[in-house]
């Protein structure tokens, strides 16, 4: 029998948390982390609403399955963000000794992988998972933005 949590069903609650920070003006990325199939950490970005430049999505989801978990490490925990993470979270995602990266849309600006951002020798990384739906998002985010300004 086929297992339904498969990357691409938990990337669609990675674009759910998308839409929520879409819809609140914030760029829209988002992110879920998963242990056993079932998520632990959700965040979207807050860096607007909060007025905070660390409110990125993957740190939200970080804070919320530590706090699940009890511990800082995410041993054997799975990322799932719409897009490639920046440095900051990259550094903090080493830090957490996070098992698995899966990323939608590739950040060929900011992104760790550009930028040489050294993640923890034992996480695995797979990107493009989602990639069209989650880039298609940031582009509808950027071109509503510049037409209202």
């Amino acid at each position: 029998m086929e297992n339904p949590f498969d990357d691409t069903y938990f990337m669609k609650k990675a674009l759910m948390e998308a839409e929520a920070a879409f819809n609140k003006g914030e760029i829209p990325v988002g992110a879920v982390i998963v242990i056993d199939n079932k998520v632990i950490g959700r965040g979207h970005n807050l860096t607007e609403l909060l007025n905070d430049v660390t409110a990125h999505a993957e740190m939200q989801a970080i804070t919320a399955a530590a706090n699940f978990l009890g511990g800082k490490y995410l041993h054997n925990c799975t990322l799932y963000v719409t897009l490639e993470p920046c440095q900051m979270c990259g550094g903090a995602l080493y830090w957490s000794q996070i098992s698995n990266i899966v990323y939608g849309a590739r950040d060929q600006e900011r992104g760790f992988i550009n930028l040489q951002t050294k993640l923890h020798p034992k996480t695995s990384i797979k990107g493009g998972v989602m990639a069209d739906e989650a880039a298609a998002l940031m582009r509808r985010f950027f071109i509503e933005r510049r037409n209202l300004n």
